[in-house]
């Protein structure tokens, strides 16, 4: 069975110096409070913190998959309407398990997808203007419907399908994802008729990739969500012990948190050595960012606290960030996304044998090449002193991807326990939201708005051009 495989021997003092590595007193001082912090978290698995049992709900997963197979053939596209916990998740799975072409050449039998997670008129309008939305299924995911991005596409993208297809013939090329009881989308969705799922109560957006969120579309476009499942699972049952070093959630959750706490490393890059791998780290940003990112602790102190996640795409960005990070500041820690075995061989000819800057090169193959630009960077990193750790996948397959899902879900809610934060609220997105609505007059947010406008009117603009 493939396992994913935590490499932390460059995130050591013996590695990389006392100054920024972790020593072993440091890391057994957090035995016990990271078997604590699981405890808790555990503890509230079959109430508020219910991601923790989405590997095991086959029940809901057989309606996915039912409803999946019966569109099969159907839509040429697939498109997800939502944004952060429900966009995110979406593109990762799709860009891990299908081609980077695949929009191109979907191959046969399978639909294309498109998570139009923005209202950027361009971005609407482009593709209101080149895609026929008699060839899309909508898939609209929102838990309390009152999402005002994800609304407004909703009612931009019904509005043209029926105008195209005609009041009763648009219900079949919509699937909604929602509460199951209350929220603004539930009576529209009975009121219509459209197919929909449940976000399960208990499970966050930013934690909701396991549940109806992630799945339907993944279903939808042909990834075996039931392995997903299943990986999710495994790395469960790896996540049951209370030791520290066996634990690979615990381990990540320390090391950040003494990256931050000890070695004064706010940063933390997710560097993805793998092209497929490249949104899991956008998946992770926002995961690790609303969780973590918070003013106050648990006692309403102020604190300010969280890490700021960088994403970074190997080899691409050597040749556009390492310069920063093997010279700029020492803030920065270091995730390395890695593959063992891609699923491409691709031989580089033995040509141009006389050029020695190009002899080398032939008769090898681009995976080798790969391979050793991954380890140059982390040997240039090490070598300066920078911390860093390499989270292995055998191959890149669903039961792999849902084993990575589970363990950073599993370790930023052990990160919360460690700040003393509460990992699970968003209360700086609630206040965007709020103003947001306040200058679309919406309905019950005049007084944010009144305060919105004097708070201006006190401002000299200071504009440039």
């Amino acid at each position: 069975m493939d396992r994913l495989k935590l490499d932390w021997t460059h995130l050591t003092a013996d590695a990389v110096g006392p100054d920024h590595g972790i020593t072993e007193a440091e890391l057994e001082a957090l035995r016990e409070p990271s078997a604590a912090a699981l405890r808790a978290v555990r503890a509230r698995a079959e109430q508020d913190l219910r991601f923790q049992t989405l590997p095991y709900d086959l029940e809901t997963h057989g309606r996915i998959a039912e409803y999946a197979e019966a569109q099969r053939g159907r839509f040429e596209n697939i498109v997800v309407l939502g944004i952060g916990g429900s966009a995110l998740g979406n593109r990762a799975l799709h860009t891990a398990m299908h081609s980077p072409f695949h929009e191109l050449f979907p191959g046969e039998g399978l639909p294309r997808l498109f998570v139009l997670d923005n209202v950027d008129p361009d971005l609407i309008g482009e593709f209101l203007d080149r895609v026929d939305p008699s060839t899309c299924l909508f898939n609209v995911i929102s838990k309390s419907g009152s999402t005002a991005e994800t609304m407004s596409q909703f009612l931009v993208f019904r509005r043209a399908l029926i105008e195209r297809l005609g009041e009763e013939a648009h219900v079949e090329h919509v699937v909604v994802t929602t509460d199951a009881r209350t929220g603004v989308l539930r009576p529209i969705v009975e009121e219509a008729g459209y197919a929909s799922f449940e976000v399960p109560d208990g499970v966050g957006g930013r934690f909701s990739v396991l549940s109806p969120v992630g799945l339907v579309s993944s279903a939808l476009i042909g990834i075996d969500t039931l392995g997903l499942l299943k990986g999710a699972a495994h790395m469960d049952e790896r996540c049951r012990t209370e030791d520290l070093l066996e634990n690979p959630a615990l381990l990540y959750a320390a090391a950040q948190t003494l990256m931050q706490r000890e070695k004064g490393k706010p940063i933390a890059v997710t560097f993805a050595y793998g092209h497929r791998l490249r949104h899991l780290a956008d998946w992770y940003a926002q995961l690790v960012a609303e969780s973590i990112g918070k003013r106050l602790d648990r006692a309403g102190r102020e604190v300010f606290t969280g890490p700021t996640p960088v994403r970074a795409v190997g080899v691409t960005d050597q040749h556009s960030q390492v310069q920063l990070y093997v010279e700029g500041p020492h803030d920065k820690w270091f995730t390395l996304l890695a593959i063992d075995q891609p699923d491409h061989q691709v031989a580089i000819p033995t040509d141009f044998t006389d050029r020695d800057a190009l002899a080398y090169l032939g008769g090898r193959g681009m995976g080798e090449l790969f391979h050793a630009e991954r380890e140059g960077t982390r040997i240039a990193l090490t070598e300066a002193g920078r911390p860093n750790l390499t989270l292995s996948f055998p191959r890149v397959t669903e039961h792999t991807l849902g084993q990575y899902l589970y363990l950073m879900e599993l370790a930023v809610a052990v990160m919360g326990e460690h700040y003393g934060i509460d990992a699970f609220d968003q209360p700086g997105v609630e206040a965007g939201k709020v103003a947001a609505y306040a200058l679309m007059g919406r309905e019950g947010y005049e007084a944010r708005r009144a305060e919105i406008e004097a708070a201006r009117s006190q401002r000299t603009p200071r504009v440039c051009g």
